[in-house]
């Protein structure tokens, strides 16, 4: 148990001084931290502005799509439900695509509105960055949501049916206050990942009005190697972020409904003009949603075997980092995880935590100039990217570790101890089989994240380009068929690592 728990706190420690010693690396290089531009200023307006409104769009159009699906069962619901979660793991890049199949210049709404005789939507500068935040974030918005729903206790609806309430009585005792408990979260959680927001500025935005803090990182490292302004802007955003957190904490107040009995009872649904809207917000959902991804589809799946052979190249490369970033993200996990359930550490969680706030354009440029005297940059830039991605995944597969890790501490910690069940024999007997499960998801979601990632690897991998990159660069390029069939091949991947490690957690040993 005590080399576990120092184990989970040798990966802790390392974890934070990979975070902090790196930003603290670029500003020491640089000769230390520098003033702010006036442009900066506005990249920092706009990343708070943009952020508030994505999180605040996201949050209050998920709210009717979760009360629909919480309180309507029909055919397919559990699939859309599954479906709905797949954004999350959907290359960013791939979804911009979609985007603009739809609502480009050349996309299916645009020819309707000329067709009409209307304004054209434009998918490029701020406007583009909000549709493809609120394409990402709405379903992890109503999937959250939705779990606020299911949590009121039935017997809660059972009281309120035989005390004859109406809907907005329902909607004053039961749902307002599950919503002022829920959503603080849900809106922090869209808010930190719109604050952090990098491939889609890129791609959508990145003119003087729709820069992003991680976009002008990644223009003082690129463009003007000015390390200094980088390492200040990354100061910016980790105070950024934690300002959220502290804010979010103070708001949050719980919903003070009490246990129930778990029963399965279903929450009411009114008939009439409420079926008809929940019927239109699902439906009106489920096409935003997926109307992006088959125009992708549609378009790319024919080309594929007509890719040149360097796609073919970035493919593979891309499926071998992916696989090596899982298996180091969810090592790094299960270190974690561990000495997290023993209750003792809390500064282990809060390291492990740190990603979420951190910009892993600086990470990766800390570790380069860390190993500049060792290696060369070029020979050091699949690595570096490979534990950048673990590192950025390790806080969404922690969060799937540490309830399993707790109870199985809870449960089987005494007789472990009583067989004197230790070191490795514990760990191949006890833990690996107790969480598969959540170690297979994990794997699967850190697989998937360096799949789809398109970070680090544009600062200094272009003669090595994984599967992102080359689509970012067949888009420049305006290769649009090619970048589309690139595309679903992307997808296909990224949907195929997380299957298998996923599928794999749940194989019984």
């Amino acid at each position: 148990m005590a080399a576990r728990l120092q184990l989970g706190h040798l990966v802790a420690a390392a974890l934070a001084a990979a975070i902090l010693g790196t930003l603290a690396a670029v500003a020491w290089f640089a000769g230390g931290l520098t003033g702010l531009t006036e442009w900066d200023w506005r990249a920092v307006r706009f990343t708070l502005w943009q952020a508030a409104l994505s999180a605040t769009l996201s949050a209050v159009l998920a709210i009717p799509v979760a009360r629909a699906l919480a309180r309507r069962r029909f055919r397919g619901r559990g699939l859309l439900v599954t479906l709905l979660g797949a954004p999350f793991i959907l290359p960013v890049i791939v979804a911009i695509m979609g985007l603009i199949a739809v609502f480009g210049r050349n996309g299916t709404v645009n020819e309707a509105m000329r067709a009409l005789g209307l304004p054209e939507i434009g998918i490029y500068g701020w406007q583009g960055v909000i549709l493809a935040h609120v394409f990402f974030n709405l379903p992890l918005s109503v999937r959250l949501i939705l779990q606020g729903w299911q949590a009121i206790p039935a017997e809660r609806f059972r009281l309120a049916a035989s005390l004859d309430f109406a809907p907005r009585d329902v909607a004053r005792h039961l749902e307002r206050p599950m919503l002022r408990a829920t959503l603080p979260g849900v809106w922090l959680s869209v808010f930190l990942v719109c604050l952090t927001s990098f491939t889609v500025a890129l791609a959508l935005g990145g003119g003087p009005r729709a820069t992003t803090v991680e976009l002008a990182i990644y223009q003082a490292f690129r463009f003007d190697f000015d390390l200094g302004r980088a390492a200040t802007l990354g100061l910016v955003q980790i105070a950024l972020c934690i300002a959220a957190l502290l804010a979010a904490r103070a708001i949050a107040l719980p919903a003070g409904f009490g246990a129930g009995m778990d029963a399965a009872m279903p929450i009411p649904a009114p008939r009439g003009w409420s079926l008809a809207t929940d019927v239109f917000v699902i439906t009106l959902a489920a096409g935003f949603l997926l109307w992006p991804m088959i125009a992708v589809i549609t378009t790319g799946l024919p080309r594929i075997p007509a890719l040149p052979p360097e796609v073919w190249d970035a493919a593979l490369r891309s499926v071998v980092m992916a696989v090596a970033s899982a298996l180091l993200s969810v090592g790094a996990c299960l270190a974690l995880a561990l000495s997290i359930a023993q209750g003792r550490a809390r500064w282990v969680e809060v390291a492990g935590m740190l990603p979420l706030i951190a910009s892993p354009l600086v990470l990766g440029t800390g570790l380069f100039i860390l190993l500049r005297g060792a290696v060369s940059p070029q020979q050091m830039a699949l690595p570096v990217t490979v534990a950048v991605n673990a590192a950025m995944a390790l806080p969404f597969g922690l969060r799937a570790l540490i309830p399993a890790a707790q109870a199985l501490r809870a449960d089987y910690d005494r007789l472990a101890a009583s067989l004197d069940l230790r070191g490795w024999a514990r760990l191949r007997y006890l833990t690996l089989p107790r969480l598969r499960r959540p170690l297979g998801f994990a794997a699967g979601l850190a697989a998937a994240l360096s799949m789809g990632d398109l970070g680090v690897i544009t600062l200094f991998a272009s003669d090595q380009p994984t599967l992102p990159l080359k689509l970012y660069q067949l888009m420049n390029s305006y290769r649009m068929a090619d970048a589309a069939a690139a595309s679903v091949l992307l997808m296909a991947l990224s949907f195929g690592v997380f299957w298998l490690f996923d599928k794999g957690g749940r194989l019984e040993p």
